[in-house]
């Protein structure tokens, strides 16, 4: 959808859609008090092919059946496409994923609040880790295979966003008609396609057009499993720019939760970078990637490092004419550059599998029983 059809009338009709289908699981689920049980289910199903235990719920059943496969029109020779892109770029993309994707949502004031009224801000690392292992998941080989763990994953997203909507309607603690509406969730499927790419560029790493598009490709097969309207999804990278514009027009600006966010943000990269000489760096990054407009409206600090860090481009370019030397260089170079990102998702979830599930802080918040007599679900199956 690219001919300039992204007028308010669309947009306002898209923030009124939330996700049938995942909203009707667990409206079925609240109503027969199984979400406790369905939250520690959430915990223990990991991969694509498990057998579903016996005891499961039957709207959750029904729901995990239904969303078991990707869509059909997948073209997997683009997905291939798009994952050797990861693969090339896996440091510079986990790096605008922190840097640049992250803040762009926090300068979006409503997705701030949103992010405030569910918990999430006293948790930023949970948020990041989650995000960064979604990423991982994504872009293995056996992404969509039996033993994969992206789908799973998926499918437990996409319930937690239908929780997180059912409770800010039932507690009234949203004003708008949708928490998480189909605009929000085309919004942040920008955030981690457009925006990674604008980064990147501005990182000035180089990049094919086809190369670009796959990678946008993925992610709206990614839009599509989540819950987004596979009718209204931005079709190509040009439409999903003509999108990504209108909203961030509609919506960017200053907000106290999305300062807060951001110090957070800035305070637990700050903690992984070892000592503290460094510790400047990382909101000079965030700044040269999103811009000093929306740098100033997020609050992130100034220093020295704001000159210094612009020569980062002109390091990435020695390093990526290193990988010319020959197929021994690039070969190193990935392999170097998938340990960095599994370092830093490691330091992010502390080793841990990030489940999707209702977090413990938020249970009675979403009236989940307490770990007193929980259903426990078999043993999971070894892929």
């Amino acid at each position: 959808m690219s001919d300039g059809s992204y007028d308010d009338v669309f947009m306002d009709a898209l923030r009124l859609k939330g996700d049938d289908l995942a909203d009707a699981t667990v409206a079925a689920l609240f109503a027969e008090g199984q979400v406790g049980r369905f939250n520690t289910l959430m915990r223990w199903f990991t991969t694509s092919g498990q057998e579903l235990p016996d005891g499961l719920p039957d709207a959750a059943r029904d729901y995990l059946k239904a969303t078991a496969n990707p869509p059909d029109w997948v073209d997997w020779a683009m997905m291939e496409q798009a994952r050797r892109f990861f693969i090339d770029n896996d440091v510079h993309i986990s790096t605008a994923l922190s840097f640049a994707a992250m803040p762009a949502c926090y300068v979006v004031p409503h997705v701030a609040r949103l992010l405030s009224a569910t918990h999430s801000l006293a948790y930023p690392s949970r948020r990041m880790a989650e995000t960064g292992q979604f990423t991982v998941y994504l872009m293995r080989p056996d992404a969509f295979e039996a033993g994969g763990r992206f789908l799973p994953a998926a499918q437990k997203v996409r319930l937690l966003h239908a929780s997180i909507r059912r409770h800010l309607r039932e507690t009234g603690g949203w004003p708008e008609p949708v928490a998480i509406c189909q605009e929000d969730m085309l919004g942040g499927l920008m955030m981690f396609s457009i925006q990674v790419l604008d980064a990147l560029h501005r990182l000035r790493v180089r990049m094919t057009p086809q190369g670009a598009e796959a990678y946008y490709y993925a992610w709206k097969v990614v839009g599509a499993i989540l819950g987004c309207d596979p009718a209204v999804i931005p079709a190509d990278l040009g439409a999903a720019r003509e999108f990504s514009d209108r909203y961030m027009v509609r919506h960017m600006g200053p907000s106290p939760e999305g300062v807060h966010l951001t110090g957070q943000l800035i305070d637990m990269y700050e903690q992984v970078v070892p000592g503290t000489l460094l510790d400047p760096v990382v909101p000079a990054l965030i700044r040269f990637l999103i811009g000093d407009t929306a740098a100033d409206w997020l609050r992130v600090p100034r220093s020295g490092w704001d000159t210094t860090v612009k020569l980062v481009p002109a390091l990435l370019g020695v390093i990526e004419g290193l990988e010319d030397r020959g197929p021994w260089a690039a070969q190193l170079s990935d392999r170097l550059g998938r340990l960095v990102t599994q370092l830093e998702l490691t330091s992010l979830t502390r080793g841990r599998v990030m489940h999707y599930a209702i977090p413990d802080e938020l249970k009675p918040d979403f009236g989940v029983p307490a770990a007193a007599g929980r259903w426990t679900p078999p043993p999971p199956i070894p892929a």
